[in-house]
């Protein structure tokens, strides 16, 4: 398909169709602009609805199933011990953005940061540029031992070119996992 005939993808009133990886009917997953850790991903229902209630009983069937499915490929791929998946359902939750998302981050044993991360999720956002390209550099290796969370005055948005690779490589990773299933 054309980019000219895609259907718009938006995360409120962004569009991210360059920041997308996964694609199901009523849900979709893409790359964080400002990630805590390597591998920090947010799935989001394709309509706009602010709070996981507003979901129809089909969209949250499938809205879990995609959560489920982003969850088994993000662990596989950056070779996560555990995940944090996060939903902040409303502004006084620390929802920053008016649309429902959940996210889905890698932990890992050797730099568990515990629940610190939720006081990550909600202040200004670090810089893990050097921490991903660490991560494309030794994505072979067994574990991502030595990978350390920035902190926050180091943090900033990623590129919208940094995005779109970022996300391009995920969805052709995903291929090759799906096909493995």
């Amino acid at each position: 398909m054309s980019k000219a005939a895609q259907t718009l993808i938006y995360f409120s009133r962004f569009v991210v169709n360059d920041q997308v990886f996964f694609r199901s009917k009523y849900s979709y997953a893409l790359v964080n602009l400002k990630p805590i850790v390597a591998g920090h991903v947010l799935v989001v229902p394709l309509r706009v609805v602010e709070r996981l209630k507003d979901l129809t009983d089909e969209e949250s069937i499938d809205y879990i199933r995609t959560i489920q499915t982003v969850h088994k490929f993000i662990e596989k791929i950056y070779k996560a011990d555990s995940l944090n998946i996060a939903i902040q359902d409303g502004p006084e939750a620390g929802q920053s953005i008016p649309h429902l998302h959940t996210h889905i981050i890698p932990r890992h044993r050797a730099n568990n940061m515990g629940d610190e991360v939720y006081e990550r999720m909600d202040s200004s956002e670090y810089d893990v540029e050097d921490g991903l390209k660490q991560f494309y550099q030794r994505k072979n290796l067994k574990r991502l031992d030595k990978y350390v969370v920035k902190p926050d005055d180091e943090r900033y948005e990623r590129t919208t070119q940094d995005m779109h690779n970022e996300a391009k490589w995920l969805a052709q990773e995903f291929e090759k996992y799906s096909k493995g299933q």
